[in-house]
């Protein structure tokens, strides 16, 4: 008996996330018309929200809203969408009039099944076919799976579909769940399977998936986008899952329709949203987080890897699986504020620079690019010298300062020898206590929270040099970000520290910090840009 197995396209609701909703009347159109030529067996067209409707979006208030976009149905194809259990009312959702929206699919969380029954009867009773999703499918018991299971049973719906909400199966737990809903499920029932890419695994498992239900004669569901587009590390990808069931079960689609979809409407969603695989997004999955917390630290505080790992790590189970912000902004402090006792450093900086000029040396092209400039300074003024955030190897630094692990460690492995012949000054999210080359300053005296990129390492500097009562501090390689991040730098190998790419945003954040800074220490310390600079305010 040749099984049945079927692909589901759901970009144009996973995307959603990824655009907030707003594709464009060509591209929603657009995909809709390429999925049903390339014989896409179920097509996901969007949301049903409770808003009005705005064109543009894949979010719709009722399913007559998509008539603009369906130019006309393929018989082959079942057109869906999704609610969420709790945020739709169905009071307004209209009888089926098979125009636009055949099946609509109700995703629910571990524990509110018996909800989204009672939701999907009156979605069945209005004339859909009622598909669901149980979300966060890894959290639920073999008990918890058999009474999921009894329950569907008694309401018939087409499918039920398996969630990795967070990325985190491996091929184990996917058989786990796989063996009791096949054994305990009504096999008229279709079995789906959603794959979310955190740990590089959504293709691989939907092959595993299919592997595991080749034996059964129960039809199965595998969900996929193009390109992997979805939230966070995304989700399978079309093109793979449809290659792979074109050669291997049976499949029936076009495959070059698929690439003319990607082509003409992917690459420039691509180009302007990032998604995919990504360390965070990695972390998410092996704590079985949700991606809202990543996203936060990331956004919010532009947080390394390593301390995100430790934050997540912080929180408990159930706390993963949800996000407070509040919460994660306290956790996040809890990581950073390693209090130390900074009274005796400062003092030692303070007799250091007291009467001196200070260079601090930024990480920008033109440290390196106006090299002459600067070392005429030099000569002439023997300034104490300090390497902001990264290493300089043109000047004789006498300190390196640095306000995270990642540049710190980026340092003391690509250069090591100017390293360990440098004495640093740390700030104390980085290490509370420091090697007898180092000098540890609490974070808290530096930073000033208020914009997104708030730990810029040269304001922050300043910020420190304030503290000491430098008087005259001259900068150079303090250059604006382009458009492109290695352009920026003088060491094109230097890590990233902007994960969003936001450049403009970040070049403006940089001027205000630098404005609050300049007029707030105005009268008491005297800057000097000694390489152009658009930060550099003139009076």
């Amino acid at each position: 008996m040749k099984q049945s197995v079927k692909l589901l396209d759901c970009t144009l609701r996973d995307g959603a996330y990824i655009t907030n909703s707003y594709f464009g009347e060509a591209a929603i159109s657009g995909i809709i018309s390429k999925m049903q030529d390339a014989n896409v067996d179920i097509i996901e067209c969007g949301w049903l929200k409770d808003d009005e409707y705005k064109k543009g979006t894949s979010y719709y208030h009722v399913p007559n809203d998509l008539l603009q976009y369906i130019r006309s149905k393929n018989s082959n194809s079942v057109y869906s969408v999704m609610i969420d259990w709790d945020r739709y009312n169905v009071d307004n959702l209209p009888v089926c009039d098979g125009k636009t929206v055949d099946a609509i699919r109700v995703v629910f969380p571990h524990g509110k099944h018996n909800e989204a029954i009672a939701i999907g009867d009156a979605i069945r009773n209005k004339g859909y076919r009622v598909m669901f999703q149980a979300a966060n499918t890894l959290a639920y018991s073999d008990d918890d799976l058999k009474e999921l299971s009894d329950c569907m049973n008694k309401f018939m719906p087409d499918s039920v579909s398996i969630v990795d909400t967070f990325g985190a199966m491996y091929f184990d737990d996917l058989r786990r769940i796989v063996d009791v809903l096949d054994a305990s499920l009504d096999k008229s029932i279709e079995l789906g399977f959603h794959a979310h890419n955190n740990q590089q695994l959504a293709f691989a498992l939907c092959i595993s998936f299919a592997d595991m239900m080749s034996r059964s004669d129960r039809g199965i569901i595998i969900d996929s986008t193009l390109n992997g587009m979805g939230r966070g590390a995304g989700n399978a990808t079309t093109e793979l899952v449809a290659g792979y069931l074109e050669r291997k079960c049976h499949g029936n689609y076009d495959m070059n329709v698929i690439m003319d979809a990607i082509d003409t409407y992917m690459q420039g969603f691509s180009e302007k949203y990032t998604w995919g695989y990504s360390t965070p997004y990695f972390i998410a999955g092996m704590y079985q987080c949700h991606v809202n917390n990543i996203a936060y630290l990331t956004k919010n505080h532009r947080t390394n890897a390593h301390d995100m790992r430790n934050i997540i790590a912080s929180l408990s189970e159930e706390e993963r699986r949800h996000y407070d912000y509040d919460l994660l902004e306290e956790k996040y402090l809890e990581n950073q504020n390693r209090m130390v006792d900074d009274k005796s450093a400062m003092e030692e900086l303070s007799d250091s620079i007291s009467g001196r000029k200070v260079l601090l040396v930024a990480p920008g092209k033109k440290s390196e690019t106006c090299k002459p400039d600067i070392q005429a300074f030099i000569d002439n003024n023997s300034p104490v010298i300090i390497d902001v955030n990264a290493v300089s190897t043109y000047y004789p630094a006498d300190y390196l300062f640095f306000i995270n692990s990642v540049r710190y460690n980026y340092a003391k492995d690509a250069y090591t020898k100017r390293f360990d012949e440098t004495k640093k000054i740390l700030l104390s999210n980085i290490k509370s206590e420091g090697n007898d080359d180092e000098i540890i300053i609490n974070f808290n005296r530096v930073v000033k929270r208020g914009w997104d990129h708030f730990d810029n390492a040269v304001i922050n500097c300043l910020r420190l040099l304030g503290k000491l009562g430098a008087k005259d501090v001259y900068i150079a390689g303090f250059d604006e970000f382009g458009t492109h991040y290695n352009e920026s730098y003088a060491d094109e190998s230097l890590p990233t520290i902007n994960p969003d790419n936001d450049w403009d945003k970040l070049n403006r954040e940089i001027a205000d910090m630098y404005r609050d800074f300049y007029y707030s220490n105005k009268g008491q310390m005297n800057v000097t840009f000694i390489t152009e600079s658009s930060f550099e305010i003139k009076e």
